[in-house]
């Protein structure tokens, strides 16, 4: 019998640590009834690869019982300075304990303890007992227990990136023992748990002077033998703040537990518990993996295929109903990354293929362009993108399986053929990743589990189709996915394959200015500081600013003070490094991010092939990355001046812009039918000076000046976008209660607008949805939420909701229209980009009169014109308003 093994969980610091590191999922981990659950999911992946890694035969997960404890008691301010828990985090944290009694695994809390006194105790218990220890924390304090028979991992960053310590491992690193640790901490203090340690006596010196003098009190009784005056005299001055930091950072070894080793035996996962639990927060992986990792495999359908070549490829015209068809990529970028396969066919008869060059073949080319037969795929504008690279022109795809399982619920919108299939129950193919790896471990498997895969998506395509179509039907989105979103991707693959030129030349001359620029701000900012430091670092910063600088201190992170914007922003009046600092982080941003980032997407034909995400928007607004042409900055005339190096692609051709106007106040007074808001644009009046006119009870004859206009503006779309009277004070400058004022009136000049929003609130509580005027719906689980502030943001995404997804399906129908009109037309004119609520076109500069007709002519008449819309239960009878213009660069167009 082998060394029998302990776990040790810090459960509070590694769930936090699973909260934040898939925080930007937030949104998209909910169950039905609307609980935030990334923590949960995240926590319980690592304690997947914890009980993996371990094999324990026993189990703890400590957790605080409170912030109350004898640490408190010694020292008020401990843990002071600690932000608020997140209302996400705290709604899961009951739940933390369900999943733990579901997993067999023993969790226990200690009034006036923490869990690091119950791991340290545990701990020392276990060794006495002959026990191998492994502690898995996100917190360093934990390192102190570190020895010969326990290993504390860390966890850095994520849910994987682990670090282990052993006294070795400290003593490489950090050239003292494990047990010295305490004694650093008791010098330098820390932030996070905000104990004070000796001032001016950072992590360097402090690690010095323990591998000078081994313990704080042998430091004190030879104080004789410290170099410098300064450092003498501070350690002199605050020698009870190092014994005491020193005291708060022991971990006890000898908590009154009220459980013992016995107590601790890991049971293994608890069925059916651990299913129901995963059933009630919507783990649908979880539910895939529990129990049946070694069947997983087993489960997956056999298939059977034939193998792909010039001398068979004839065979492929048996098929004239409908196929299946897939272009395999390995990575996102379909423009320019690698095809490795290819498959086609149909549930009785697959053929795959790892030869690329075979879709050039006359028999695989004329079935793939083929009008009659229809094609089943899984992403049609990357596919059709991939294949024009080949030349090959992708014809009559009837199911696209990625955009139908988006629009059936925009919540689980993955990009993956596994996982939406897993997310519409079905198993019968892996995700990619279980397939082929990620990142650096990416690499094909052999030619048979290859192919396997190959064809198991394809099936997967096809057995999904009937059942995905048919949720659509029920709800009542067949004529938004057949005349909106599936022309709509075929538009935007012909955008994405024309690109738009980019001017290289341009781009380097504009970051030769701005890193002339960036150099004098930062003389600048080393002249105000009085020293040389890195202005990139928000440690350095920090010390600077708040230490050095004296400025008043905003807010406080984990490891020292924030430094972000609107900390910055706030501190501008203080001192003028502030301003400096501002403009050199927007240069830097702008040279790296924009700059460099568009320079390495500019592809041989010295374009950017920008690609649009279509099902990422809970809202149906694209997304453009690689580059992401839709977040140049404009704020700043910096920023505006990279769009000089967007160009036509000939040399007597024109940009040309058209641009909606105020397009989502204009969806707000249709859907709404609010008769003041509508009587405002139906006589072509500017809506911020009425609005202002309104909720400031200005008299005809009186002006209405800069500032009124700029606040009426923020509450018009403040009252679009569900803001609340705190964010509208922070927006505009003006008082909480004045806001709230503002707010009160806005309704009760415009009272349709007050009832349009009690009644999407109203619907999606008793729906779980809200929906645009093309039936495009937004689940909101969040509505029926135990948190109130849940309740509130829910609340708010039922109000806008409709309106921002309306407006982007207005755009999206003018651009389907568009691209039919320019082709009726017979005009050399293309469509390149679409910017929000901005379509921007290339075109010789002999057909700008006519394109200054017709584009408007299509977009605002494209509510009577377009077929789905026509179709909108609201009576849309406001009217739209297009600008448009020209010129030589996009920078020019609105010059």
């Amino acid at each position: 019998m082998g060394v029998k093994k302990i776990l040790l969980i810090d459960g509070n610091s590694l769930f936090y640590k699973a909260f934040f590191a898939l925080y930007q999922s937030l949104d998209r981990f909910t169950n039905q009834e609307g609980l935030h659950t990334n923590a949960l999911y995240g926590f319980n992946r690592m304690l997947n690869d914890m009980l993996a890694r371990v094999q324990p035969d026993a189990v703890l997960a400590a957790f605080d019982a409170g912030q109350t404890t004898f640490r408190t008691k010694m020292y008020d301010e401990y843990k002071g300075g600690r932000d608020k828990m997140p209302e996400e985090l705290r709604e899961q944290f009951p739940y933390v304990m369900d999943l733990l009694k579901a997993r067999g695994i023993k969790t226990y809390e200690l009034d006036n303890f923490e869990a690091d006194d119950i791991i340290g105790t545990t701990a020392k218990q276990a060794e006495a007992a002959g026990y191998e220890v492994t502690v898995v924390t996100g917190d360093r304090d934990l390192t102190q227990l570190c020895s010969k028979q326990t290993t504390v991992k860390v966890s850095k960053k994520g849910v994987s990136d682990i670090e282990a310590y052993t006294p070795e491992y400290v003593e490489a690193t950090m050239g003292i023992k494990p047990a010295q640790i305490v004694d650093v901490k008791g010098l330098q203090g820390d932030t996070s748990d905000n104990y004070p340690g000796v001032e001016k006596v950072g992590p360097k010196t402090a690690l010095k002077l323990v591998k000078q003098f081994g313990t704080i009190e042998n430091l004190y009784q030879h104080l004789d033998e410290v170099s410098g005056k300064k450092l003498k005299e501070h350690l002199v001055q605050d020698q009870k703040q190092a014994f005491l930091s020193k005291e708060l950072a022991t971990i006890k070894r000898d908590a009154p537990l009220t459980v013992g080793l016995s107590d601790m035996k890991y049971l293994g996962d608890q069925e059916p518990a651990l299913q129901d639990f995963y059933q009630k927060m919507n783990f649908r992986s979880f539910l895939t993996e529990a129990g049946t990792e070694k069947t997983v495999t087993t489960e997956l359908p056999k298939v059977e295929y034939t193998i792909l070549t010039a001398e068979n490829a004839v065979e492929l015209d048996q098929f004239t109903t409908e196929i299946a068809v897939n272009v395999e990529m390995l990575t996102a970028n379909y423009h320019v990354a690698d095809q490795v396969g290819l498959v086609l066919g149909t549930p009785e008869n697959w053929y795959v293929t790892n030869d690329i060059d075979l879709v050039e073949n006359e028999h695989v080319k004329r079935l793939l362009e083929s009008t009659t037969v229809k094609k089943n795929v899984f992403d049609n504008k990357a596919q059709r993108v991939a294949l024009q690279r080949d030349g090959v022109r992708l014809q009559n795809v009837d199911f696209d399986m990625l955009l139908v399982s988006y629009l059936l619920n925009t919540l689980n919108n993955a990009d993956d053929v596994g996982e939406v299939a897993l997310q519409h129950d079905y198993q019968g193919v892996l995700p990619d990743q279980d397939v082929y790896g990620k990142g650096k471990s990416l690499k094909l498997p052999e030619l048979p589990a290859f192919y396997a895969h190959l064809v198991r998506k394809a099936l997967a395509i096809s057995s999904l189709k009937d059942q995905m179509l048919t949720g659509l039907t029920e709800h009542q989105q067949s004529n938004l996915y057949r005349e909106m979103e599936l022309p709509l991707s075929e538009v935007l693959a012909q955008m994405e394959i024309t690109g738009i030129k980019v001017d290289p030349e341009r781009l380097d001359e504009l970051k030769s200015k701005f890193q002339e620029r960036v150099s004098e701000l930062q003389q600048g900012i080393y002249q105000d500081a009085g020293q040389e430091f890195n202005i990139g670092s928000p440690k350095q910063l920090g010390e600077i600013l708040f230490e050095k600088l004296k400025l008043p201190v905003i807010k406080k992170t984990k490891t020292g003070y924030s430094t972000s914007v609107d900390v910055l922003e706030k501190l501008a009046p203080e001192h003028p490094i502030i301003e400096k600092i501002l403009a050199y982080r927007q240069l830097t941003k702008l040279i790296s991010t924009y700059i460099d980032g568009i320079k390495s997407d500019i592809l041989s034909d010295q374009k950017v092939h920008t690609r649009y995400l279509q099902t990422l928007t809970q809202t149906g607004r694209l997304s453009s990355v690689d580059p992401n042409l839709q977040n140049i900055p404009v704020r700043t005339e910096e920023g505006r001046k990279i769009r000089e190096a967007f160009v036509p692609s000939h040399p007597d051709w024109v940009l040309f812009s058209s641009d909606y106007s105020q397009i989502e106040l204009r969806v707000l007074a249709a859907i709404s039918g609010d008769q003041n808001m509508k009587a405002a644009f139906a006589s072509d009046e500017d809506i911020h000076a009425v609005t202002a006119r309104r909720i400031f009870e200005l008299g005809e004859t009186e002006t209405v000046d800069a500032n009124l206009r700029r606040q009426a503006k923020a509450v018009n779309f403040g009252i679009v976008y569900g803001i609340s009277s705190y964010g509208l004070a922070h927006n505009t400058g003006i008082s909480n209660p004045e806001a709230k004022r503002f707010i009160d009136k806005y309704f009760h000049e415009y009272p349709g607008v007050k009832e349009y929003m009690d009644n999407s609130v109203a619907f999606a509580k008793q729906h779980g949805y809200v929906e645009t005027i093309s039936k495009r719906r937004r689940y909101i689980p969040e509505i029926t939420s135990r948190s109130f502030h849940q309740r509130q943001f829910a609340e708010r995404i039922a109000m806008n909701s409709p309106i921002q997804g309306s407006a982007a399906d207005i755009i999206k129908a003018a651009m389907i229209r568009m691209n039919h009109v320019l082709a009726t037309e017979g005009l050399q004119a293309r469509m390149l980009l679409q910017i929000h609520d901005e379509l921007i076109l290339e075109a010789p500069q002999t057909e700008v009169a006519t394109l200054a007709k017709i584009v408007p002519e299509v977009m605002d008449s494209i509510m009577k014109t377009d077929p789905l819309l026509q179709k909108a239960a609201v009576n849309f009878d406001v009217p739209l308003k297009v600008e448009s213009h020209s010129g030589d660069n996009w920078y020019n167009i609105k010059k």
